[in-house]
């Protein structure tokens, strides 16, 4: 994930990174509509493995409607991955604005090998047509 914009955080002993990226050739701005990708890297830095159960996005578009769209929902693309201590789990999705601009953050719910339960922030990372990288399709 180096040279290109990422933001992150840590808690609960799992760390999240994420990448945004805009995504051009699939976005059409005079239809209100644009397309961003993310790559997700989650990392348990922690002493025990934590499996991933659920997970709860606010996605903030700038149109200005007041009105964030949740998505909650079980794992990730389909998976419940369990990442034991020093492993990553990665994946990439992607969301869709009717502005060029706005932001995403959420956490994920977790459930240690212990049988604690947990929630682990995902950071709030931008969208922006203008200043993330452009990936053609």
């Amino acid at each position: 994930m180096s040279g290109k914009p990422f933001f992150y955080r840590e808690s609960e002993s799992i760390r999240v990174t994420v990448r945004p990226a805009y995504l051009r050739d699939h976005s059409d701005p005079s239809q209100s509509h644009y397309v961003f990708a993310y790559f997700v890297r989650i990392e348990n830095v922690g002493e025990l493995a934590a499996q991933l159960l659920t997970r709860r996005w606010l996605i903030h578009d700038s149109l200005g409607e007041g009105v964030d769209t949740e998505v909650i929902g079980e794992g990730v693309v389909g998976e419940q991955p369990t990442i034991t201590p020093g492993s990553v789990h990665e994946y990439q999705s992607f969301c869709i604005l009717k502005s060029g601009e706005g932001y995403m953050e959420g956490h994920y719910g977790f459930l240690r090998q212990d049988g604690t339960s947990f929630e682990a922030a995902i950071p709030r990372f931008t969208l922006s047509a203008t200043e993330s990288t452009s990936l053609p399709s």
